[in-house]
């Protein structure tokens, strides 16, 4: 079993910054990637942002190029999500994600809001 704790979600104005952190434990366990979802109200859950782990190559959903990066520090088996020029439709519960070597994972969802 893997165990992902995301962390770093709140309130803050547009134009404002935000960094998300998920980290993962468990038994014994190899990453295949890490990935970044998140769900608004009322609407499907959307991919935001992937890491490989092997090789950090990352992707991004259109919406958030150039303004979220997403990281990883191996040795704490963390992702992070820096999100800057944060705007109102940003807001949505962000959700991490992991492909391990025990199967597929998801957190337990922590709440972004960003006012006009």
């Amino acid at each position: 079993q893997v165990q992902l704790v995301e962390s770093g979600g709140g309130l803050v104005q547009a134009g404002g910054s935000l960094r998300l952190s998920c980290a993962a434990s468990g038994r014994t366990f190899s990453s295949y990637f890490m990935a970044w979802f998140r769900q608004a109200p009322g609407k499907e859950r959307e991919f935001v942002a992937a890491i490989m782990w092997s090789n950090s190559n990352t992707g991004y959903a259109d919406s958030v190029k150039g303004r979220f990066t997403i990281s990883r520090d191996n040795a704490k088996n963390t992702v992070y999500l820096q999100m800057n020029s944060l705007k109102p439709e940003d807001t949505a519960v962000y959700y991490c994600y992991a492909l391990t070597t025990r199967g597929d994972y998801w957190g337990q969802g922590t709440q972004v809001t960003v006012s006009s």
